[in-house]
């Protein structure tokens, strides 16, 4: 299996992690856009950066401004209906970290809760037993810190709902340090960012099927 680990080469705020003729894996910032959004002041983003030095580049998922971590985009389009084929058919293997508020009462579990848009406060999101779309995360309890009362834990999306971890650790009476979004003030207050960076990914090439594994670890 092929090993990519945070191979630094600084690009305009990002990092890239791997290029071939096909794809690229890049670590993008918090504070950063993936895509463009609406108005002047959100059209600096991660594809037009990337897009200056690789003008072929397209976006494939995408990651919360907040959110920092591994991203994968396409060269051309034959490639990006490739690569978004494994990832409707959840081909590709997603790890997150993050440090949450408190102390979890179990090493590890499950979240199964549906989500849908909080349409009268957008974007946000929220649990909704009836109408909310099937949403599943699975969590493990990496380290627990008595002193400042927080845990690191690592988080694996078996969905890909908008805000999917950051609800579910809020709906678990744990929300990520510095969320703006969903954590209370006193989580807010202890971090300056939001502290959720996806730290691995792990799919087959759709040019020739080799395995890649990429790994790029968390700077909190």
């Amino acid at each position: 299996m092929t090993s990519r680990q945070h191979t630094v080469l600084p690009q305009g705020n990002f990092t890239l992690i791997y290029a071939d003729p096909h794809l690229l894996v890049v670590n993008k910032p918090s504070g950063l856009l993936s895509v463009p959004g609406r108005g002047e002041e959100k059209q600096d983003c991660l594809i037009k950066r990337v897009q200056a030095d690789t003008p072929d580049a397209l976006i494939v998922h995408r990651l919360d401004c907040d959110t920092s971590g591994l991203l994968v985009l396409a060269r051309g389009k034959t490639m990006h209906r490739r690569l978004s084929i494994l990832f409707q058919a959840r081909q590709v293997e997603k790890r997150y970290v993050a440090v949450v508020a408190g102390q979890l009462p179990q090493c590890s579990g499950e979240v199964n809760l549906p989500l849908i848009v909080d349409w009268p406060n957008r974007p946000l999101h929220k649990v909704d037993h009836d109408i909310g779309n099937p949403s599943l995360t699975l969590y493990r309890v990496l380290s627990y810190d008595a002193a400042t009362h927080c845990s690191r834990v690592e988080l694996t999306p078996e969905t890909g709902r908008t805000h999917q971890l950051r609800v579910h650790m809020q709906a678990l009476g744990h929300p990520i340090l510095g969320d703006s979004l969903y954590a209370d003030a006193a989580s807010r207050a202890k971090a300056s960012r939001l502290l959720l960076h996806a730290e691995y990914l792990a799919f087959s090439h759709p040019e020739g099927g080799e395995a890649l594994q990429f790994t790029c670890p968390a700077e909190f």
